[in-house]
C-alpha cells in the first residue's frame, strides 16, 4: 500500500500549486492542482464523493498534457454501501471505501481485455479467488488454486462476479505489506446492482475507456476521496 497522510488543505494547495506547476487560470484550479501528492506520474484517476456518508460520486481520469492537468473522461461512481473512511484506520468487513492515494497494480477480468489495454492483464478463471482470510499467508492476494490456509468463505471466488469483474483494476490498498484486518480486495471494478462492499465501480463502458486509456509507463495512481469534511480528497 502506498497511502500519503498530508497537511490541512491551505498547505496542500501551496505545496499542489509548487510541485505541479501553476495551474491555469480558470478558478477554481482542476482537481488534480488541489492535491499535494498525485503520485508522481503523469495520469491520475480520482474517485470523490460530495462527503464520507455518500455511496456515489465521480471517477474522473486526468493525464499531463503540454505541463496541465487535463480530464480526459470521467464517469458517475459508487462506493461502499457505508461510505468512505480514512484507509489508515479502515476496519475489514464494514462495507467503507478506503480514501487515500494508491498505486494500480495490475488489470484482471473474466473477459478479454479490452483494445488497447496495456496494463499486465490476468484473466480469472475457476481457480481463481482473492484471499481475505487475516490467518492465511496469501492474506490480500490473488491465489490460484486457493490454498489449504485460505478457507473459502473468507475468500472472492472472482468468477462468480461475472458482471463486477468483467474488467477490474486492483487498488493498492494495504497491499505492499498488509495489515491483517485493515481490509482485502479493493478494485475499481463494473458496476453491480448497487453500492459495493468497499471498492469503487463505475459503468462497464467507462471501466473499459479507463483499461484502454491507462499506460503503466506513465505511473498512473488513484485518489479516492471527498469533497468537504475530514477526508476530503484535497487531504491525499
Amino acid at each position: 500500500m502506498r497511502r500519503r497522510s498530508l497537511p490541512t488543505f491551505a498547505v496542500l494547495l501551496t505545496l499542489a500549486l509548487g510541485s505541479l506547476g501553476a495551474a491555469p487560470a480558470d478558478s477554481p484550479p482542476p482537481l488534480p492542482y488541489r492535491l499535494a501528492d498525485t503520485g508522481g506520474g503523469s495520469q491520475l484517476i480520482t474517485a470523490e464523493a460530495p462527503d464520507t456518508a455518500s455511496t456515489t460520486g465521480t471517477v474522473t481520469w486526468w493525464e499531463r498534457r503540454g505541463g496541465r492537468w487535463v480530464a480526459a473522461g470521467s464517469a458517475p461512481a459508487r462506493f461502499g454501501a457505508n461510505g468512505l473512511t480514512d484507509g489508515a484506520t479502515r476496519e475489514q468487513g464494514t462495507s467503507t471505501t478506503p480514501t487515500g492515494l494508491y498505486d494500480l497494480p495490475y488489470a484482471f477480468g473474466i473477459q478479454e481485455a479490452p483494445a488497447g489495454t496495456r496494463y499486465a492483464y490476468r484473466k480469472v478463471n475457476e481457480d481463481s479467488w482473492w484471499c481475505q482470510d487475516n490467518a492465511s499467508a496469501s492474506y490480500n492476494r490473488w491465489v490460484e488454486p486457493r490454498p489449504a490456509d485460505c478457507r473459502a468463505d473468507e475468500a472472492e471466488h472472482l468468477v462468480s462476479y461475472g458482471t463486477q469483474y468483467a474488467h477490474a483494476l486492483v487498488i493498492g490498498f494495504n497491499y505492499e505489506r498488509p495489515v491483517r484486518n485493515r481490509g482485502a480486495g479493493i478494485f475499481l471494478h463494473v458496476n453491480g446492482r448497487g453500492a459495493t462492499a468497499g471498492c469503487v465501480s463505475v459503468p462497464a463502458d467507462a471501466m473499459a475507456e479507463i483499461l484502454a486509456w491507462a499506460d503503466p509507463e506513465r505511473r498512473p495512481h488513484i485518489a479516492v476521496g471527498t469533497s468537504s469534511g475530514p477526508t476530503a480528497i484535497t487531504r491525499y
